[in-house]
This record gives structure tokens, C-alpha cells and sequence, in this order.
């Protein structure tokens, strides 16, 4: 098992790589569609604003490859977000595989915007395999401007002056608001749940 991870140009690529070495798993980076022939799973990390990055998943053939294909597929962050049908940051559409929109997290009174630290998750869907061994309250690491308010998809949330989806799921594709990577023992499981749970 391998995964993929996609390199944008816009995206941390070395601390996923870092938490997927320390988890033990196989993986490689990807600056093109064309080099993801030996991977069976794909990871869509992101940082930054969600027009320029859907622009480059578009010029690159990011886009279409991820619309066809049916390989488990994780997005991080702003890649979480662009796996939704559109997002306000830019008023860009986004990759159209999780339905739903991404909106800008309103400021509340006595938080800081953009949400930033870490934050306890909440509503565990007890079905969800990406969940396997996580138990609610434990913490994830944050940093977003823009979230998916909860619905169909949402396997956990997160309160930030109002519920937020933390971890989604719809079918093979799934998404973290939070970073796996840099959210300690929890987030390493939930790399492991994913690099061995979704079909």
C-alpha cells in the first residue's frame, strides 16, 4: 500500500511527509497527475487561498484526475475545502466531490480570527472508521479562516464560537479542517486509520 501525496505548490508537503515516515507508511510526492500510477491511496494537503490553489489543481490536471478517480482520497486543511462543491474565500468552485459550500468562519467575540491552536473533537460519528481509536475531547491542531458548517458528510465537529465539521467523509473521500500531521497521537491514528481503513 502507497500513498500519494500531491504536491500543488501549494502546500506544507514536508510535515505530511514527515507524520507518514513516523507512522511507518510508504508514500511518495507528486507534482504530476502521471506520477500517481503505483499509489492506492492520495493525500490533497493545502495551505493558503482557496482560488490561486483551485487554479493550480486546474492548470496542473489535478482537477480532472480527482474527479475520476476512485482512489481513497484525503484532504487536509484548505485541501479538505476544495474537495466541496464551492468556497466564499474567492467565490471559486471548488472540486465538486463532497457536496456542500465553504464560508467564512464569522468572528466571534473573545476568539481570534482565523482559528488558530489546537481544539477538542466533538460528535464522533461511532461508525466512522477514520475515528477508530479516537476518543471525544481529544485535541487537533487548526488553522483556517473558512470551514463546512455541518451536514451530511460531517464525522466530527469542532466548537470555535459555532459548531465547525472537523472531519468529513462522503463515500472514498474524506477530509481533515484540522492537520493530521501536527495534531500529536491522534492525528497519527487517523493517518493509520486511513492508510488502512477506507475502500
Amino acid at each position: 500500500m502507497k500513498i500519494g501525496v500531491i504536491d500543488t505548490g501549494c502546500a506544507n508537503l514536508a510535515s505530511v511527509r514527515f507524520a507518514l515516515e513516523r507512522a511507518g507508511l510508504d508514500h511518495g510526492a507528486a507534482a504530476q497527475p502521471s506520477q500517481l500510477g503505483d499509489c492506492d491511496r492520495l493525500i490533497l494537503p493545502g495551505v493558503g487561498s482557496a482560488a490561486p490553489a483551485m487554479a493550480r489543481l486546474t492548470d496542473r490536471g489535478w482537477a480532472e484526475l480527482l474527479r475520476g478517480d476512485d482512489r481513497p482520497l484525503l484532504g487536509i486543511c484548505l485541501g479538505m475545502q476544495l474537495l466541496f462543491d464551492r468556497s466564499e474565500e474567492g467565490g471559486v468552485e471548488g472540486l465538486g466531490l463532497i457536496a456542500g459550500d465553504i464560508v467564512r468562519l464569522p468572528r466571534a467575540e473573545g476568539l481570534v480570527w482565523p482559528h488558530m491552536g489546537w481544539n477538542e473533537l466533538e460528535d464522533l460519528d461511532p461508525d466512522e472508521v477514520l475515528l477508530d481509536g479516537i476518543e471525544p475531547g481529544s485535541h487537533a491542531y487548526f488553522v483556517h479562516g473558512y470551514f463546512a458548517p455541518p451536514g451530511p458528510a460531517s464525522r466530527a465537529i469542532c466548537q470555535y464560537g459555532q459548531p465547525v465539521s472537523a472531519l468529513v467523509r462522503q463515500g472514498h473521500v474524506a477530509g481533515c479542517q484540522f492537520h493530521p500531521e501536527r495534531s500529536g497521537p491522534a492525528g497519527a491514528r487517523i493517518l493509520m486509520n486511513f492508510a488502512g481503513a477506507i475502500s
